[in-house]
């Protein structure tokens, strides 16, 4: 998809399509009145005949416009104008580009972006249109799995500021836009891709190519140097497996010589079929989607660098499978972690804290000035919060708010949850240091509980994303989340 930012009037556009918007109570959007001055009232005469109502994500595609240079023009229904608000946009531009797919129009000119949006800028407005584009017109293929649709419809698409002197700022926003668009591509495509081809070792190969790339240093740690480090929590999880584990390391050093980094920490379980304590056959499948949380820092990662953030970032991914075999680790097993603390295994299907403990315990050298860990951590969060917010937890409120305030801006949006003392007491062991598991009651909140243990040199966040970070259903699939959050994290910490 191409993208362009241009200053005109949408009668004077000869694209096959200019898309404008109708709100519910008939009202025409300040382009849609522009098309209808030109035409003498046609679109005028359209509402009141019924035809189009203005409904939120209702479409009608015009063909034909008197008055104008154009082939179509696509109303677009915004809803009730009083409620237009980051939603409703969002809608209306995800309804426009799907309603252009399989026809004739390749390239269309957008007027949406100058509709206003309660509490956000035109910048925002353009952003989310560039990933919302991108992400409608998504189709996961891959040589081995699905080959790529040929599909019909927009290609390029112009995307419309009221004024001229806000072109620089529009060109500036469609650059940040892509940057977020690519790497939550890269997210979906690692995502969707099955465990038999997505293992630790295609993991790590692609982040190697991302290094290679975007000339970012990279380190990947095998089962030996893990021993040699004492990453015993981290290598219980992979002796099930005939999968070699992974430590994957990228340091991004674009930021001022000498500045402390920003660490993302990913999980990247690439197929969890829970261990000894298997999970049931239903929708097992889906565990394929353990590794997300890789998958999202990677993603970050790309749009910091097709942006060239100035920031120095360090990127950590644990990558294992968790399986049942004869080797593998069994309830009630001891394991020690990096850190020297002994862990007490009750439930081998909660792998996920038990190689992210031993990454964390890892990035202490890297003397971090901050440390987000990213997670499909616990079925839990997805019972408290839904598929709509990612949990969110740290041992530092200025960092939690600067990361919830990065996911209302990015639209992305995760929720502050609790990590008081008081969780900590279901997670002691009558034989070792600490269980890794506190009980069904508050499991998203223990679970963070237990990462906390190995964050006392740095401050730190954890983002549980078991909830947002895929759909089941008809449209199942990886969607992404968090890179937007994470993305506009970090280009808040590279201005600050």
């Amino acid at each position: 998809m191409e993208f362009s930012i241009k200053n005109g009037n949408p009668e004077k556009q000869r694209n096959d399509c200019v898309i404008v918007g109708v709100f519910e109570t008939r009202k025409l959007s300040a382009a849609a009145t522009a098309i209808d001055r030109a035409a003498d009232g046609y679109l005028g005469g359209i509402l009141r005949r019924g035809d189009m109502e203005g409904k939120l994500g209702s479409t009608l595609l015009l063909h034909n416009v008197p008055g104008t240079l154009c082939d179509r023009v696509l109303l677009v229904g915004l809803g009730k104008e009083r409620e237009f608000r980051e939603r409703e946009y969002r809608q209306a531009v995800q309804a426009s580009v799907r309603a252009l797919d399989g026809s004739g129009a390749n390239d269309a000119a957008s007027f949406l972006a100058e509709v206003p949006v309660k509490k956000r800028d035109l910048a925002w407005r353009i952003e989310q249109m560039v990933e919302l584009t991108q992400s409608t017109v998504y189709r996961f293929s891959h040589p081995q799995c699905k080959k790529a649709e040929e599909r019909r419809g927009v290609t390029k698409l112009v995307i419309n500021v009221p004024h001229r002197p806000e072109l620089k700022l529009g060109d500036a926003a469609l650059k940040r836009g892509l940057g977020i668009a690519s790497g939550v591509r890269l997210a979906r495509e690692l995502g969707n891709l099955p465990g038999n081809i997505c293992t630790p070792t295609y993991l790590a190969g692609q982040a190697e190519a991302l290094a290679k790339d975007y000339s970012i240093k990279i380190e990947v740690l095998e089962r030996a140097d893990m021993e040699k480090l004492g990453m015993g929590s981290l290598l219980s999880v992979a002796r099930g497996s005939r999968q070699p584990p992974k430590l994957i390391v990228l340091q991004y050093s674009r930021g001022k010589p000498g500045q402390k980094p920003v660490v993302l920490i990913g999980k990247g379980i690439t197929f969890d079929a829970g261990g000894i304590s298997i999970k049931p056959a239903a929708e097992m499948d889906e565990m394929k989607y353990d590794m997300c949380g890789a998958a999202s820092v990677l993603g970050a990662l790309k749009a910091v660098a097709e942006m060239d953030l100035a920031i120095n970032l360090v990127v950590v991914i644990a990558a294992s499978e968790n399986l049942p075999d004869g080797d593998a680790s069994k309830p009630g097993d001891i394991v020690t972690s990096m850190s020297g603390q002994t862990i007490e295994v009750l439930n081998t299907d909660a792998e996920g804290r038990l190689v992210l403990c031993d990454a964390m315990t890892y990035v202490e050298r890297f003397e971090p000035e901050v440390v987000v860990d990213v997670a499909t951590l616990t079925g839990a969060c997805v019972i408290a919060l839904g598929n709509h917010a990612s949990g969110l937890f740290g041992n530092s409120e200025s960092l939690v708010k600067a990361l919830a305030g990065a996911g209302e801006a990015s639209f992305d949006r995760a929720w502050p949850m609790p990590l008081w003392d008081d969780y900590q007491e279901q997670l002691k062991s009558n034989f070792a240091d600490i269980a890794n598991i506190g009980g069904r009651a508050g499991g998203s909140i223990t679970a963070a509980c237990f990462l906390s243990k190995f964050a006392k040199k740095y401050d730190w966040a954890h983002l549980d994303i078991a909830g947002t970070a895929w759909v089941s259903g008809k449209e199942k699939g990886a969607t992404g989340r968090p890179v937007p959050l994470l993305t506009h994290f970090l280009m808040a910490r590279a201005e600050a």
